[in-house]
Parts: structure tokens; sequence; C-alpha cells
């Protein structure tokens, strides 16, 4: 992910549980460069503070890259 997409810092997050539905996955959010460290760590996970907007084409040509970094 680090190859693919400038970041400040990454997040991972894993959420899943072992009742009802048992799952795993993985949640890997970098933030942005220049992100002052004041609007680092929980505030840049909380929801009020805004979330990025992606159309399903930016998604996609996100995901097309990442694949590719992966197979590299």
């Amino acid at each position: 992910m680090e190859r693919v997409v400038p970041w400040e810092r990454t997040y991972l997050r894993s959420l899943g549980s072992q009742q009802g539905n048992s799952h795993l996955h993985w949640h890997i959010a970098p933030l942005p460069p220049g992100t002052p460290y004041r609007r680092q760590q929980f505030h840049a996970l909380m929801l009020e503070n805004g979330v990025l907007r992606w159309s399903a084409e930016e998604a996609a040509a996100l995901g097309q890259r990442i694949r590719a970094a992966v197979e590299a």
C-alpha cells in the first residue's frame, strides 16, 4: 500500500468477531501527506472530522495499482 499511495502515516485496523459471523477483515488507511500532527491519530479516524470521497472509478484504479504492486 505504501508503495502505491503517498502517505504521512498508515493506520491498520482489524475488525471481526468470533461470535455470529466469524470473520476478519483489515482496514488499511494511509493518511495524506502533510497532515498536521494534531489531526493524526484518533482525529484522522473519526467520521465527524470528514472522509475522503472516492468515485467507483477512482477506487477501481487504486485497486488496480495495489494489485500490480502486490504482484510485482
